[in-house]
């Protein structure tokens, strides 16, 4: 993953590296229904807070820790933030690894590699009082920070890779990813894809409602013939479409120019773009997604500091604030409520709509170990998907 000028999720970073024996996730199960299972080192949780330290350590993605609110924290509990602003997640895996920072904003992608990697250390909830009933449902417990039953992330915000559209170019509101996957849409050669080896998985999206003899029921869980599948599809879109994006300044700036009338976008950019001809929707097929959470690190020397920024972050304020200088749903739902600016901010990203988010497949790493349960097959890692992006882009 990264994340540019807007500071919103990006592209999916390198392979996870690691050879796997399971993973568990909400609602994952094995073929003998049980909750599927990793190893993972054994690294103590924090049982009880000590004294705060002078500082915490923080590699975060642009605009999650600033003055406006870790100044407060400062004054509250003497601990002094220091931020290390990182680009990708390969640069937060990396910067973990070094054992020089305590907390990292770690994307769905980059936190099952830190967890198995031995770099984040499981998280003692009953120290963050503020990680409670306010948290949203769909983000506690999922796969990218959740592994056997065990939490290494105190959730941030969300957010989906909607369908965004020209309402003056696209006469009739679409409601599939048919307009921007199969080669006889009426706007081809105006579309937008993401560029990334991550956007494999919208092609699976796809593929699980259209061509179900597939099997797909994971799209970060594919096998050799599954991501065929979705390379075929790729290369299918790739004859029509009109540009691809990783650069947030990009992709608003196709769209304000006519170049393109259709395709994967945020609600943030769409918000950015300052244009009125243009809506999204998330289609039938359901979409992709991101999710960010704070994870500690193994080593980290200022843990008791850590912690408290943690449940300070996760208060309704504090977390609505990173939220709303982001461009995301905030995790701490009673942000909602607290003024109009706020109630207005979660309605236009879907904050508390879990119908909404129920159809969003958040990223994760693409791993030989198959999340969907299977123990038959080999699934395929994300070298081979990077190796087939490279394909499907010539």
């Amino acid at each position: 993953m990264q994340k540019k000028m807007l500071a919103v999720p990006l592209a999916m970073a390198a392979a996870l590296g690691l050879a796997l024996t399971g993973c568990s996730s909400s609602g994952a199960t094995d073929d003998a229904g049980g909750e599927l299972q990793i190893d993972v080192p054994d690294i103590p949780m924090q049982e009880e807070l000590g004294d705060f330290e002078d500082e915490v350590n923080i590699v975060a993605w642009s605009g999650f820790v600033e003055p406006e609110w870790s100044d407060a924290f400062t004054a509250e509990t003497g601990c002094t933030v220091n931020r290390k602003v990182a680009g990708t997640s390969d640069e937060m895996v990396q910067l973990m690894r070094t054992g020089n920072y305590d907390l990292v904003s770690a994307s769905g992608d980059a936190s099952l590699r830190l967890i198995v990697g031995g770099d984040v250390q499981p998280l003692n909830l009953e120290l963050i009082p503020n990680f409670g009933d306010d948290i949203v449902e769909g983000m506690k417990g999922q796969l990218y920070d959740t592994l056997n039953g065990q939490s290494y992330g105190v959730p941030i915000g969300r957010g989906a890779n909607i369908l965004q559209y020209n309402t003056e170019e696209v006469a009739e509101a679409p409601t599939s990813w048919d307009v921007v996957w199969e080669e006889d849409s009426p706007y081809a050669g105006k579309i937008i894809g993401y560029d990334a080896p991550i956007y494999i998985a919208d092609a699976a999206v796809y593929l699980m409602a259209h061509e179900p003899d597939l099997g797909i029921t994971n799209p970060y869980a594919l096998d050799e013939t599954q991501l065929q599948a979705a390379v075929d599809l790729l290369t299918q879109q790739n004859a029509i479409i009109g540009d691809y994006w990783s650069d947030p300044v990009k992709q608003i700036t196709a769209f304000n120019g006519g170049d393109v009338v259709v395709g994967t976008s945020w609600e943030v950019l769409k918000k950015l773009s300052e244009n009125p001809a243009l809506e999204g929707t998330l289609p039938e097929e359901g979409s992709t997604g991101w999710s960010d959470a704070w994870m500690l690190g193994a080593e980290a020397a200022n843990p008791n500091c850590a912690y408290a920024w943690m449940d300070y972050t996760s208060a309704a304020e504090v977390n609505g604030q990173i939220a709303m200088n982001f461009g995301m749903a905030p995790a701490n739902a009673a942000f909602c409520e607290l003024n109009d600016e706020a109630r207005e901010h979660c309605e236009l990203f879907n904050a508390t709509d879990e119908e909404y988010f129920s159809n969003v497949w958040f990223w994760t790493t693409p791993i030989e170990q198959c999340i969907d349960g299977r123990t038959d097959v080999t699934c395929t890692n994300f070298q081979q998907w990077t190796d087939a992006w490279l394909t499907v882009k010539g």
